[in-house]
């Protein structure tokens, strides 16, 4: 077998996107620790379920007005009505 010199030559540099998928993967084991799934039940998992373990999908719901703010909406924007 015959070597081949190095002398010189420089070092490949990692792939393009290495650092982004070692990140990921990183990103995916902290989850799957947090929620307490297996790999398999992590890497099986679909987006939506994913997003609904993680809280993402609930509906944020908007205060209700009361009987105070609209008699000041009112007063501040009259609609010219007379009933």
């Amino acid at each position: 077998m015959r070597t081949i010199p190095t002398a010189g030559v420089k070092e490949a540099a990692p792939a393009a996107g290495a650092a982004t998928f070692a990140a990921a993967a990183r990103t995916a084991a902290r989850l799957a620790t947090t929620l307490g799934w297996s790999p398999d039940v992590f890497w099986t998992s679909t987006p939506a379920e994913l997003r609904t373990a993680l809280g993402l999908d609930l509906a944020v719901e908007a205060p209700t007005a009361v009987a105070a703010d609209l008699a000041r909406l009112k007063e501040a924007f009259p609609d010219g009505s007379t009933r």
